[in-house]
């Protein structure tokens, strides 16, 4: 685990959405036995922004926030299935499903719909 301590130099008005100052950081090892010169948030922090800049409901300062709990839960449900089955990649020029040979094409939204139970969906 990699735990980033923040802190903030000042309070003023000018920088309040201004990024905290990272003043250092603690590496441990949760389970087994990791390679601390190796540890890095970076895949999670990448995901991180992927979602968020995906999904207007993580997009800060804006009105497209989910207004119910439900809404929200829906969204993070369907989000991982969407990447995963229904986006080509840039890099990969298949979806991450297939290179890893789960699926043998991209899945359009009519096809995730059809998971879902009967009492979820109109059809």
């Amino acid at each position: 685990m990699l735990q980033k301590i923040y802190g903030s130099v000042s309070e003023s008005p000018e920088t309040r959405y201004s990024p905290a100052v990272c003043m250092g950081a603690r590496k441990a090892g949760i389970s087994g036995n990791p390679d601390h010169n190796h540890v890095s948030t970076s895949y999670a922090e990448r995901q991180n922004l992927t979602m968020r800049m995906s999904m207007r409901r993580f997009t800060r300062l804006t009105n497209g926030f989910s207004k119910k709990l439900e809404n929200q839960e829906h969204a993070l449900t369907l989000y991982p299935m969407y990447y995963n089955f229904c986006r080509i990649h840039q890099t990969l020029r298949v979806t991450p499903a297939m290179e890893a040979d789960v699926t043998d094409h991209v899945w359009s939204i009519e096809e995730i719909i059809q998971l879902l139970p009967r009492a979820t969906h109109q059809t």
